[in-house]
């Protein structure tokens, strides 16, 4: 199987699920405590970016570095995920 066949059957897999009990289930199966820490993390930068709030306040309201928060901010500014979903 193709590396973007893969990548699409996850996405396919996560559009099927309907509750956050099965979400939560899916990403404790997938991922490590920590990663879902840290894609919470960005979300939620995401959302105080949002709510317009600064680089200093978003750092200092949670806990990503600016690298990460530089790119969260990109991905808010140009991208197609946050800005529709965080509304």
């Amino acid at each position: 199987m193709e590396k973007s066949d893969k990548i699409t059957e996850l996405y396919r897999i996560i559009t099927e699920v309907t509750t956050i009990e099965e979400c939560e289930n899916l990403f404790n199966d997938l991922c490590t405590k920590k990663e879902i820490i840290k894609m919470a993390e960005r979300i939620y930068a995401a959302k105080l970016l949002l709510e317009g709030k600064t680089y200093n306040q978003v750092i200092a309201e949670t806990d990503i570095s600016s690298a990460t928060l530089s790119r969260v901010s990109q991905c808010v500014q140009y991208g197609n995920g946050y800005s529709k979903l965080l509304k």
